[in-house]
């Protein structure tokens, strides 16, 4: 058994994943209860108003969810504005484009945030645009993106506002109302602490209302899904009820610690001893500090003879799984800091890192 310091699936509690011993019957007028139960809880960790906003979930990975979106959002005589500066920015460009969206990119360096002026500016070029795209925390570098000053921009200049919160939504606060945000898409499986199965979207509902009829996929149409939760909780096609169960329990667990603040403290101190005690080990982090996510951290390869795979199967053995970069321009990993996790966690994982460095100091100099 390891854990995962990973963005997601991440490690859950005992608790979470005893809820998953239970069958349901998606018919069930109690398994109904469930998914309004936890709709209406997503909006309140969110701080939204009810009668402003609505929660839709989504079978399938967080992907699916904001296809979900961007299909059925972004009609025929629509443009939307994807503001890229990772993978995940960049999956929203191949999403439109496989869906014959009419969109443009706009894509920033993977170490620097999309610049709200430069949006402002496009904005201004092309007054055909009518939505912007952005992701919020871009785990590709581990990159906290500023959704506030691009949101001041893109709803000053009356555009809908899409928001990929998959890696934030109940880890970092997010004003959403406040910003203006039509839709934010996040996963079960991210900082709430479920486990993989389904996506949700918390969305304006007059932003819902004018999805109807523009859908490009059966599944994935987002009004449909929503009309037919909203007459009483059933979902369209088969959902993954222990999935549900299991979302139900931890959103119980995401209170019991005290909401999002103190999980955002939580996850914030693991992630600051983890780059602190990195440092001393002499790695470097791929990206500054003040755009660094509490979430997860790319590190730089350290210098000299160097294996990701051999020094993952050493941590790997001794209780703990991390992640391989996904950057093109640099050698890097990432370490993530959430899930059940704890500052206990991060200094055992900083002692096996020392003992592997030792290991491979002692058989360069061997070899000398």
């Amino acid at each position: 058994m390891y854990k995962l310091l990973t963005p997601g699936p991440l490690t859950t509690t005992d608790t979470v994943k005893r809820q998953m011993m239970v069958d349901h019957c998606t018919w069930d007028d109690d398994y109904k209860a469930v998914t309004q139960w936890i709709r209406g809880e997503l909006l309140r960790v969110a701080g939204v108003d009810a009668r402003t906003y609505s929660a839709v979930l989504m079978q399938g990975s967080g992907t699916f969810g904001v296809e979900a979106v961007l299909t059925s959002s972004v009609g025929q005589a629509d443009k939307l504005l994807i503001a890229a500066n990772g993978a995940y920015g960049l999956r929203m460009a191949e999403i439109a484009q496989r869906a014959g969206l009419c969109h443009t990119v706009y894509e920033e360096r993977y170490d620097r945030v999309p610049q709200a002026r430069h949006i402002e500016m496009l904005l201004r070029e092309d007054p055909a645009i009518t939505h912007v795209s952005v992701v919020h925390c871009e785990t590709t570098s581990g990159i906290l993106n500023d959704i506030q000053a691009v949101a001041r921009i893109v709803k000053g200049a009356g555009k809908t506002l899409i928001v990929d919160a998959m890696s934030s939504f109940g880890g970092v606060e997010i004003p959403m109302e406040e910003l203006g945000i039509d839709f934010l898409i996040s996963s079960a499986n991210k900082c709430i602490q479920g486990v993989p199965g389904f996506s949700f979207i918390l969305a304006r509902r007059t932003a819902l209302e004018a999805c109807a009829g523009k859908a490009r996929s059966l599944s994935l149409d987002l009004y449909a899904q929503w009309k037919e939760m909203e007459a009483d909780g059933k979902w369209r096609f088969t959902s993954p009820t222990h999935t549900v169960l299991a979302f139900a329990q931890a959103l119980r667990e995401l209170d019991a610690e005290g909401g999002v603040p103190a999980r955002q403290r939580r996850y914030a101190q693991n992630n600051r001893l983890l780059i602190e005690g990195m440092r001393a080990l002499g790695f470097q982090t791929y990206i500054d500090g003040w755009v660094q996510s509490p979430i997860i951290t790319t590190f730089l390869y350290p210098s000299g003879a160097f294996s990701f795979a051999e020094m993952y199967a050493f941590i790997k053995e001794r209780g703990y799984a991390i992640y391989p970069g996904k950057l093109t321009d640099a050698d890097t990993f990432r370490i993530g800091n959430i899930g059940e996790i704890y500052p206990e966690d991060i200094r055992r994982l900083l002692e096996i890192f020392r003992e592997y460095m030792g290991r491979k100091e002692a058989r360069v100099c061997a070899e000398k």
